[in-house]
């Protein structure tokens, strides 16, 4: 092995170890809120694409916990945003955790890769852009990628919250 090999090696060991503090920073902050709300819920932990993630479910069905989905996921976000700043109170660096409930995120992601893949597919038969419904961005970037997938190039365009994604023809 050489010296930039095992350096790349001790680098990414640590960025796991530390995407795994976050995770628990913030299962933590989130069982205690689970508490205070006086809702049932276990709380997952994983790292996917360089970046902690935390999903609470629920043994008894995920009805009490949808309000903290909230209409179109409002809930969720804030608590994701909470759940963020409970992490860098306590390492002083910004996170990019993804925060998941009830498996909401799961099913949005899917949805919206469907409608990422259906514009592209438009954009590519009419050779016209297609322009999409404002997102959130998360929304967005589950787009954009489903998108890239499919081969084709989108921008985001226009100010939050309004802002929308524009797939490109070919």
């Amino acid at each position: 092995m050489t010296e930039g090999t095992t350096s790349a090696a001790a680098e990414g060991a640590d960025a796991l170890t530390r995407l795994e503090q976050e995770g628990e920073i913030a299962a933590d902050y989130l069982e205690g809120l689970l508490d205070i709300a006086d809702l049932d819920g276990d709380i997952d932990m994983d790292v996917e694409a360089d970046r902690a993630s935390v999903s609470i479910i629920s043994d008894t069905g995920s009805r009490e916990l949808q309000k903290l989905v909230g209409r179109d996921g409002e809930v969720l976000e804030a608590l994701q945003e909470l759940t963020r700043l409970a992490v860098h109170r306590e390492t002083g660096d910004r996170s990019r955790l993804m925060l998941d409930i009830a498996g909401y995120r799961a099913r949005k992601r899917a949805e919206l890769s469907e409608i990422g893949a259906k514009a592209a597919s438009d954009a590519k038969n009419t050779g016209e852009p297609v322009k999409l419904k404002p997102m959130t961005p998360f929304e967005r970037k589950v787009v954009h990628d489903a998108v890239k997938a499919a081969g084709l190039r989108s921008e985001s365009e226009g100010e939050e919250p309004q802002r929308f994604v524009v797939v490109l023809p070919a």
